[in-house]
């Protein structure tokens, strides 16, 4: 079978068993990590080993520009505080104590368990956003499970190069090279994914071309992760920092059609990746496991006390980090809540990145001599992944309706409602402003019946928000109409984008708002 066959046939397995897994309401990656472990264990798959390369270069930049993209800004700048310590201080502790107790029941020697805490230290965005998009998460708690998954890559990255160096070439761990690593990497990359950026939305601002906006958005991501690796920075930040800027300047240099294009490509490319890479992880347990040695056999005991090591010592960051902010907000009583640092801390799965990392691993020394654990290495990174992913991602939902701070969906669906009732007042105030015909002219209106109707519309709007009813106001509309409809769009949009940075709105629902706009924007144009 070759290898063409087999990624063939994993993509058709992959597409239908996410297909399944949505059908089902059950979270996709915990589903297709364990159809991988049992295709895998099947006895005529062939083995599946995965260069580098392949989830590193083709798999992760996409994956991380789109998660990066849908992380608001606005958002970001109330969690940075809480963000920075888990990106800091959490990764560091969660290297050394899963360094330390692999150390202590594995044969890993003190390096090469430290390299496993490296690996295994940062939550991953591409897992962590699969399994957020089920759930109903208040937008702070959203935005720190997100940040944090996008932002604690660099410093993770950092301990693992320094954990491979000390290992390959024999060097000693220095504070002050450690802490210039992560200054060549993180600080290097985030300058390198801003400048794409920058670059992009200048090209952007020249063109309207649907097509060229598609091949931009999908070749960015590449362009960030080579141009950062080839300078000796870190090309996961600049891939997410690209993301980022891209992601909350977008809207300004596109129109409706070129949106929602990218955005369906975009949606499609994504989930076939996703699907693929997270069913990759559970065929690739199989195949590592028959390349340990025989004092390595004693993994299915071993991951499980991994796994358990990460999460406890999450646990027990995020509890005490917890309360110190709650006590100096004084919310409430004071009191700690178990509620929000228990979502926050089962939400910490690992995925995609642990395992890019892990493949990564050299495969000698500088002697040239077989770089020891290498196979064991892999196996409990790889198991602890699909673990975390399968436990935690079926057993998440659960624990976030347990803990109450969820969003009902009578929550977003009256925040919806209110802010359609609410750009679409504000659309028909502007209609009624502008008075007679005269006014109108500049907006291409020819005759009077062609406002009345734009007002019909607006008031039908209003009122389907009201009461829920969905009707369809109009037939076919004329010229006159899409002109002065699409300049009332263009004043709700720009009003739905006012209630975002009056944070009066969150910006799940802006973007599912601003998707219907498009649609309807769109569609006139189409009509024309």
């Amino acid at each position: 079978m070759t290898g063409l066959i087999v990624i063939l046939l994993l993509v058709v397995l992959a597409t239908a068993v996410a297909t399944g897994a949505r059908r089902w309401s059950l979270p996709a990656p915990s589903l297709l990590v364990v159809a991988g472990v049992l295709v895998g264990l099947m006895p005529w798959v062939p083995e599946v080993r995965l260069p580098p390369h392949v989830i590193n270069v083709l798999v992760l930049p996409p994956l991380l520009f789109a998660a990066a993209g849908d992380i608001s800004v606005r958002d970001l700048r109330t969690v940075w505080r809480p963000v920075t310590g888990l990106v800091f201080g959490l990764v560091v502790a969660s290297a050394v104590a899963v360094g330390y107790v692999a150390r202590a029941i594995t044969p890993l020697t003190a390096a090469t368990a430290f390299i496993l805490g490296s690996v295994l230290a940062s939550t991953d965005p591409v897992a962590v956003t699969a399994l957020g998009r089920r759930l109903s998460l208040p937008p702070r708690v959203q935005a720190m499970v997100q940040a944090e998954s996008l932002f604690n890559d660099a410093t993770s990255l950092v301990l693992y190069k320094v954990a491979v160096a000390t290992v390959v070439s024999g060097s000693v761990i220095t504070v002050s090279g450690t802490v210039e690593q992560f200054l060549i990497l993180a600080g290097g990359g985030a300058l390198i994914g801003a400048a794409v950026a920058a670059v992009v939305t200048l090209i952007r601002r020249r063109t309207e071309d649907p097509v060229l906006e598609t091949v931009i958005a999908l070749v960015t991501p590449y362009a960030s992760y080579v141009v950062a690796e080839q300078s000796h920075a870190s090309g996961v930040t600049a891939v997410i920092v690209a993301g980022v800027v891209l992601g909350s300047t977008g809207r300004r240099f596109s129109n409706a059609p070129i949106r929602l294009q990218v955005h369906a490509v975009y949606d499609t490319v994504t989930f076939l990746l996703e699907s693929v890479v997270f069913a990759l992880i559970g065929l690739e347990l199989p195949s590592v496991v028959r390349q340990l040695a025989h004092d390595e056999r004693g993994w299915p005991l071993w991951v499980p006390v991994i796994a358990l090591t990460v999460l406890t010592i999450r646990l027990l960051w995020l509890f005490p980090l917890s309360a110190l902010i709650r006590y100096r907000k004084q919310e409430g009583d004071g009191r700690p809540s178990w509620r929000v640092p228990a979502v926050l801390s089962w939400a910490g799965t690992r995925g995609v990145m642990p395992l890019a990392a892990a493949l990564a691993i050299p495969l000698t020394t500088h002697t040239g001599a077989p770089l020891p654990h290498r196979a064991l290495i892999l196996t409990l990174t790889t198991g602890t992944i699909a673990l975390t992913v399968v436990f935690q991602g079926f057993t998440l939902a659960p624990v976030v309706r347990r803990s109450g701070i969820a969003l009902e969906p009578e929550h977003t669906a009256r925040e919806e409602a209110r802010t359609r009732r609410h750009i679409a007042k504000a659309a028909l105030e502007e209609l009624r402003q502008l008075g007679d015909l005269d006014q109108l002219a500049d907006l291409g209106a020819a005759s009077e019946s062609a406002v009345k109707q734009a007002r019909r519309h607006l008031e039908a709007r209003i009122h389907q928000a009201e009461d829920a009813h969905h009707t369809d106001p109009d037939a076919r509309p004329a010229d006159a109409y899409r002109e002065i409809r699409r300049t009332l769009i263009a004043i709700e949009a720009a009003e739905l984008q006012r209630l975002y940075e009056a944070n009066k709105i969150s910006n799940a629902t802006r973007r599912r708002i601003q998707r219907e706009l498009d649609l309807e924007e769109s569609s006139l144009r189409a009509d024309g």
